[in-house]
């Protein structure tokens, strides 16, 4: 029987009752999908739903065939290696006594002697040098990452589940990654923001508080239908919208010519020219074809207005946020970083970067890059004055404002607004609102309080209050913005960069983003070699 997943009618809420899935249905076969959707919307809970750790509270769920899930990110215990994450140790264990002479004879018929070669396979299959002995406590967390993609597809799984797996991954990891799902002929559930990712999709699965809905091929295509729907969805709202103004217009001409009627009978009344009985039943003729007059033209106008409604909801779902800034001022000509011979680290002798220099001038778009442990990180810490160089020197040259991971610049006890307020006092409460309402914090949930948010929120949080100014900095550094926001939020986030016309320092891997946010320098920096 061919593996399949099918979900039928299947409601969850999660603890304290918002309602995350409704009679939701779907079915999944062998093959690729991509599943998206807002943060908060429940991909994560889908999967977990899917790979029986959580159970439905309502439906029902049929699954055919083996899964292995991927989860976000997992807790390491000491002494742990990859070995364990294969499943694998007390195998391992018996080929090397086997292999020593040492195991017991009745032992040698389950000594499995390509163990270790294929486990080292599926080690070089995500492009990890690591071995079966190494400890996890070794490997960075997208080195993990990837160690434990390798032992999903070790077992041979008929559909595996990935939430998110290119997050925290370098370059290479994310080429391994996309490489091997771009190859997997077995089935596939990949919860992911990574665009180039989803382009290896053979369909994607929209998630939204209404439900999901399938479209067939890749993320390419799948903008390409969005777009549609999207001028499906403007044509709707001109077609309601001119209905509700002709319903208005003939509303209005009916009651002025009714206005025109009664003044004419009144003053034929007043004159005495009809008989009183006669002139009794024109008025009630006249009110009952009044009457149903107002009634069809109400039936009317409230079908225009709601269709008008409808074509404006979906065109607020479907239309990408666009993000629109004040101007930074920031002439070409003027030098706003400048590093001279950087180096640093941790560790006396062990230098992390060494004898670095750059220098940025005027509204240039900088991107570091580099594999992971290369340094990045480590460069924004000296650049902002958190890590002290041991040699050289870092001047920032103008106003600056620095977006970590964490986003640190936010109070977590207090709202996205009283936040936004803090950082920019000349701003009044009109300003605030519109500019958090720009990266989709409105009304109440700019009330929010930061330390509540999501990941995908805290950093659109950081950046309103940032990019949200009467006057942005010139400067603006990133690491790594894109780790933790869905799509629709990473497209925002683009909107208002390219909008931005100062100058910008981003640490990302994320290819797309970087082109679509017009990077024109990469610096590439390498693991710098230990005394």
């Amino acid at each position: 029987m061919p593996a399949s997943i099918s979900l039928s009618n299947i409601a969850w809420s999660t603890p304290d009752g918002r309602t995350l899935f409704s009679d939701l249905s779907l079915n999944f076969e062998t093959g690729r999908a991509g599943l998206v959707g807002r943060n908060g919307v429940g991909k994560s809970t889908l999967l977990h739903l899917i790979a029986g750790s959580l159970l439905p509270q309502a439906g029902k769920m049929s699954v055919s065939g083996m899964l292995g899930l991927l989860r976000q990110s997992a807790q390491v215990s000491p002494g742990e290696t990859v070995a364990d994450l294969f499943g694998a140790s007390d195998g391992l264990d018996l080929l090397r006594r086997a292999e020593a002479g040492l195991a017991e004879v009745d032992e040698y018929a389950d000594v499995d002697w390509t163990l270790e070669a294929r486990i080292e396979a599926a080690l070089a299959r995500v492009g990890l040098s690591a071995g079966p002995g190494t400890e996890l406590s070794a490997l960075s967390g997208g080195q993990r990452t990837r160690a434990g993609l390798a032992a999903l597809i070790f077992g041979e799984p008929d559909f595996i589940l990935l939430d998110e797996p290119t997050n925290n991954l370098d370059r290479e990891g994310r080429d391994a990654v996309i490489d091997l799902l771009a190859g997997w002929r077995a089935g596939a559930i990949v919860v992911s923001h990574d665009r180039e990712l989803l382009d290896t999709m053979d369909a994607i699965v929209e998630l939204t508080s209404l439900g999901a809905t399938r479209y067939g091929g890749n993320w390419s295509h799948y903008r390409e239908l969005k777009a549609i729907e999207l001028a499906s969805a403007r044509h709707d709202l001109l077609d309601a919208e001119r209905r509700v103004s002709e319903v208005a217009r003939a509303a209005q001409t009916t009651a002025e010519r009714k206005a025109r009627r009664d003044g004419a009978g009144k003053r034929k009344a007043a004159k005495g020219d009809m008989p009183r009985i006669f002139m009794s039943g024109l008025k009630n003729r006249a009110e009952n074809s009044s009457g149903e007059n107002v009634r069809l033209a109400e039936r009317r106008r409230v079908q225009a207005e709601a269709d008008a409604a409808a074509a404006r909801e979906r065109i607020e779902v479907l239309q990408p946020l666009s993000v629109v800034l004040p101007s930074t001022g920031l002439p070409s000509s003027k030098a706003v970083l400048r590093i001279d011979g950087l180096t640093a680290g941790y560790e006396p002798g062990q230098p992390v970067i060494s004898d670095f220099s750059l220098t940025i001038m005027g509204p240039e778009r900088v991107a570091v890059i580099g594999g992971n442990g290369t340094g990045k990180t480590t460069l924004l810490k000296a650049i902002s004055g958190k890590l002290e160089p041991w040699t050289g020197s870092v001047s920032i040259l103008t106003g600056y404002a620095m977006l970590d991971q964490h986003v640190g610049l936010l109070d977590p006890s207090n709202s996205i607004r009283d936040n936004f307020r803090r950082i920019n006092p000349e701003a009044d409460e009109n300003a605030c609102r519109a500019a958090l309402a720009r990266f989709m914090f409105r009304a109440d949930a700019a009330l929010q309080i930061v330390g509540s948010l999501s990941g995908g929120q805290l950093l659109r949080a950081g950046l309103a209050c940032v990019l949200g100014a009467k006057s942005p900095p010139q400067l603006l550094i990133l690491d790594e913005p894109t780790n933790h926001l869905d799509i629709d939020a990473i497209e925002a986030v683009e909107a208002g960069l390219r909008a931005y016309d100062g100058a910008l320092l981003v640490v990302s891997h994320d290819q797309a983003f970087l082109e679509a946010i017009g990077i024109a320098r990469r610096i590439e920096l390498v693991q710098t070699r230990r005394q």
